[in-house]
């Protein structure tokens, strides 16, 4: 009976793994100009902003590595993709230099295996500057 409420209690938090992903999505096309406002005006583009959280779901994938269900990789990843392509495509309609941008839009495919240095030095420059 325990392996039930396991597998119950996993597909919940795979619901509410994805609600937040999505949350964060919706967050970040606000910040973007995307979406409009609840009381109805459209926002002035923040790249700042959304740059910050569209890093943070970066983090949130890098820490999770491995530890995702084919369905959450993949709307994460497919997510990450579409904020990041937005983020350029507002950008260079503001005029602002796209080099700032979050990483940049990444391949799909899945990447061999890291080794275990390579994993230690991307623990080590995991960090980020838009200077």
């Amino acid at each position: 009976m325990a392996e039930v409420q396991q597998n119950t209690n996993i597909g919940e938090m795979t619901k509410r793994f994805i609600e937040f992903v999505m949350m964060q999505a919706q967050q970040i096309s606000l910040f973007l100009g995307k979406l409009k406002h609840p009381q109805g005006e459209t926002m002035e583009p923040n790249l700042e902003l959304a740059k910050l959280f569209i890093d943070q779901l970066e983090m949130i994938r890098e820490k999770t590595r491995g530890n995702l269900s084919k369905e959450e990789d993949q709307i994460l990843n497919n997510i990450l993709s579409d904020l990041q392509l937005a983020y350029v495509e507002v950008a260079k309609e503001l005029g602002a230099p796209v080099a700032a941008a979050p990483a940049e839009v990444a391949d799909q495919s899945k990447p061999e295996a890291p080794s275990a240095s390579e994993e230690e030095e991307a623990k080590k420059r995991f960090t980020k500057s838009y200077g």
